[in-house]
């Protein structure tokens, strides 16, 4: 019985801490111009695209990574140009830094909606 008791508080911890260990960027979030973007799993990456405003329907970027550490390509959407890309999670705010040659960059924080 105590054995019945130890493995399902196991498995209940397990599943606790994966839910505690999901992607922190997925979701939608509240970019600085005031439009949503949606950041979801495609493929082997992550894919953010504009679901209101402007723009909405327009994919903007991808990343990779993990643990609130995210890298790669991010567009922007008004003059369609594609840059080097970070997002870095922290709570509910998600720094995200586009920069051309590593050396000119422009940051902007979104927010978890």
């Amino acid at each position: 019985m105590i054995r019945r008791l130890l493995i399902a508080a196991a498995v209940a911890f397990g599943t606790a801490c994966s839910a505690i260990a999901a992607e922190p960027i997925v979701g939608n979030w509240k970019t600085a111009s005031g439009a949503t973007a949606e950041i979801a799993p495609c493929g082997g990456t992550y894919c953010v695209t504009l679901k209101t405003g402007k723009h909405a329907g327009k994919r903007i970027g991808n990343l990779t990574g993990t643990d609130g550490s995210y890298s790669g390509e991010l567009t922007d959407p008004e003059n369609d140009k594609t840059y080097s890309g970070s997002g870095a999670v922290n709570g509910n705010s998600l720094k995200m830094k586009g920069c051309v040659l590593k050396v000119l960059c422009k940051s902007q924080t979104w927010t978890r909606l």
